[in-house]
């Protein structure tokens, strides 16, 4: 098989298994025991946590929380803050081009609690002004929210100038980098960032395992009670052979981003031209250059986006019409929409994104066989 939709899915890396394999097998114990098994586990959680700083650039007092996935990690970021939060009134600055973890947390908030959320609108290539960022904040606002890179498109926010703005401001600002862990420099002071999320699985980690890194001074609520594990803001047994794989995959992934992200945007850039020159009508989805290296959204003209997967799929080469999450809507994507693609190419879209296992020769076939499926397509 051809497979190029790591940004739903990463296989897990070997070195990773073998890292997890102990601690199913030998370090099991549960690390709230106080027995020398049980203190040898937490000993290494412990570990866990200094390297996953270290990669951060975060301080030693900054808190590292270990979650089941990037859905989690966000939801405890934007509830934690806003629920922690004294004020009577409360706002959210976010985009409209978020997660749906993000949108659905925000939308959850506004109905339940009132909060107000002002959603600011993309730039046709996908990225936002900060400026409109500035001009929409206001004295009740105690959190930003915007992703690190775009899980559909792969443009690539300004977080710095973000970051600058938020603490200027004495706002505490998230980011949502599950896409980026693998591809982007992940340093929260040059970042700025307070609260940022990221999913084991988006690179070659375990599933089921995530992080939330919070800066010192930030006040969260939790989600969940039942126990004093990771200072009481998510309690419950940790998932020690996720979280000791999960800290592998990471170290692994930044240690060979830049030789990675050159090699991929290669690829990308590659293909991507070949496409647009030899398929009319047929257009790039974000910005051309501050995207994601793995990323490619492409749409055609006259062709509906899940005839086309499905038929790339019968010949065993996999790619998706958006987001993983949904993927089973009929719907056009909401980021498409936000950028303004127009209508008639919007429903041909079609998102690849490439990894550690892509080869030139794949790219050089898929762009063989989308040209041949996008002409038969429009034949029909």
């Amino acid at each position: 098989m051809i497979y190029l939709d790591y940004a739903s899915a990463t296989p897990v890396r070997f070195e990773v298994l073998k890292e997890m394999e102990k601690y199913h097998m030998v370090l099991f114990a549960n690390p709230s025991s106080i027995h020398e098994a049980g203190l040898q586990v937490a000993q290494a959680l412990d570990q866990a946590v200094a390297r996953v700083r270290t990669i951060l650039g975060a301080g030693s007092n900054d808190h590292v929380l270990f979650t089941s996935g990037g859905t989690e990690s966000i939801n405890l970021a934007i509830q934690g803050v806003v629920l922690a939060s004294t004020r009577k009134r409360k706002h959210i600055i976010t985009t409209s081009l978020e997660h749906k973890a993000v949108l659905e947390t925000c939308a959850f908030l506004s109905e339940k609690y009132g909060v107000r959320v002002t959603y600011i609108a993309p730039r046709a290539n996908g990225i936002v002004r900060v400026r409109d960022i500035v001009n929409a904040i206001t004295p009740d606002t105690i959190l930003i929210s915007v992703m690190y890179a775009n899980n559909e498109i792969g443009t690539i926010q300004p977080l710095r100038e973000i970051g600058a703005v938020a603490r200027r401001k004495g706002i505490i600002f998230h980011t949502d980098a599950c896409q980026a862990g693998c591809y982007a420099d992940l340093d929260v002071s040059r970042l700025g960032v307070d609260l940022m999320t990221l999913n084991s699985g988006k690179m070659y980690g375990p599933k089921g395992a995530g992080l939330l890194y919070v800066r010192k001074g930030v006040s969260l609520v939790p989600l969940m009670y039942g126990g004093s594990q990771q200072s009481g803001l998510r309690p419950g047994t940790e998932n020690v052979a996720g979280i000791m794989g999960f800290v592998k995959a990471l170290e692994l992934a930044q240690k060979e981003r830049v030789r990675e992200v050159k090699r991929l945007i290669t690829l990308r850039d590659g293909f991507i031209e070949k496409i647009l020159k030899a398929i009319p009508d047929s257009r790039l989805n974000g910005d051309a250059v501050c995207r994601l290296a793995n990323n490619i959204n492409l749409s055609f003209r006259g062709v509906e986006g899940e005839a086309l997967v499905r038929y790339l799929s019968q010949q065993k080469i996999y790619v998706s019409t958006a987001s993983a999450c949904s993927a089973h809507s009929i719907e056009v994507s909401h980021v498409i929409k936000e950028i303004g693609v127009p209508t008639s190419y919007a429903r041909g879209t079609i998102r690849l994104t490439l990894g550690k296992e892509t080869t030139r020769k794949e790219m050089e076939m898929v762009g063989k066989k989308v040209g041949e499926i996008v002409n038969v397509l429009r034949r029909v």
